[in-house]
This record gives structure tokens, C-alpha cells and sequence, in this order.
């Protein structure tokens, strides 16, 4: 799938999984300095447990020039798409792939609705989901002034 940018999209692979991780790291930086912790599962993860992840993940990359710039994963759970991770090169963030792979991935879902979640501090991250159709429906405690934030977006049938 292209996009008129010169985005590629294709179906996430375990063959991605070292360019996914290195995605992933660079991107969560950006999250650790928010949180004041890299210990957060996008940067802890193992090449082999992402591997192992990937072997029963739904999810999309985004290529750009055959560069991979992002990634979504999630699963089914029925009707209902759970996005897990996404994850964009910090130098092309803002440029429209995040709303790309999340487009993609809810339209070849099947799914009825999509559900996804952040942390409060995220706000660039909360700015994106309602830019891109998803409802704030949930905050849970984490603790220290931090919150879960959960969102849904009914999807077409």
C-alpha cells in the first residue's frame, strides 16, 4: 500500500523485527526523558522477544526511500483491534506516518472498534489519537501524579 507521500505500507513481518526495534528505541527516547525512567518495555524489549511478539502480532511498518521509519503492532480480541506500540523515527515524526500506520491498521483489521493507551504526560502521542478519530474513555492511576490513558475509536463496518 502507498501513500502520496512516497509512504510505503506493508504488513509487518518477523523479518522487520531488527529495523522495528531500533524504530522502537530511538523512538521511545523521547518518552523516557518525559517519565524521568528508561525502564519502559519499548526499551527494555529483546531482539528475540520482539521477534517472538512478531511471530503472532497484527501490525504495519512504514518504509520511506526503503527506509523503515515506523511500525504499529497490536491484536484482536474479537471485534476490537488493541493497538500496542507505535513506534516513528524521531525525524519524521509529525509528518503524517503515525496517522498512516493507523489508518492502515485499522482498515484491514475487521474490526469494529480500536482501542489504544498512553501515558498522560504523553501529550504529543494524546494530540495524535484525537487528531486521528479516538475518544479519551479511561484514566488509571499508575501512581506519582501519572495516569493510563485509554482511547477507543469506533471503526467503519
Amino acid at each position: 500500500m502507498s501513500t502520496g507521500d512516497g509512504l510505503q505500507l506493508t504488513p509487518i513481518s518477523i523479518d522487520d523485527a531488527g529495523e522495528v526495534l531500533t524504530i522502537q528505541r530511538a523512538a521511545f527516547v523521547s518518552e523516557a526523558l518525559i517519565y524521568g525512567s528508561v525502564d519502559m518495555p519499548p526499551l527494555t524489549q529483546t531482539l528475540e522477544a520482539l521477534q517472538a511478539e512478531l511471530r503472532d502480532a497484527y501490525g504495519w511498518v512504514a518504509r520511506l526511500d526503503g527506509r523503515l521509519v515506523g511500525a504499529i503492532r497490536g491484536r484482536m480480541d474479537g471485534d476490537l483491534l488493541l493497538i500496542g506500540r507505535i513506534a516513528i523515527a524521531p525525524d519524521v515524526q509529525g509528518e503524517g506516518v503515525g496517522s498512516a500506520l493507523l489508518e492502515a491498521a485499522e482498515a484491514h483489521s475487521g474490526a469494529r472498534e480500536a482501542e489504544l493507551f498512553t501515558g498522560s504526560l504523553s501529550e504529543a502521542n494524546i494530540r495524535l489519537y484525537e487528531r486521528n478519530g479516538y475518544v479519551e474513555t479511561q484514566r488509571v492511576d499508575q501512581g506519582g501524579g501519572i495516569e493510563e490513558v485509554y482511547l477507543r475509536k469506533r471503526l467503519a463496518p
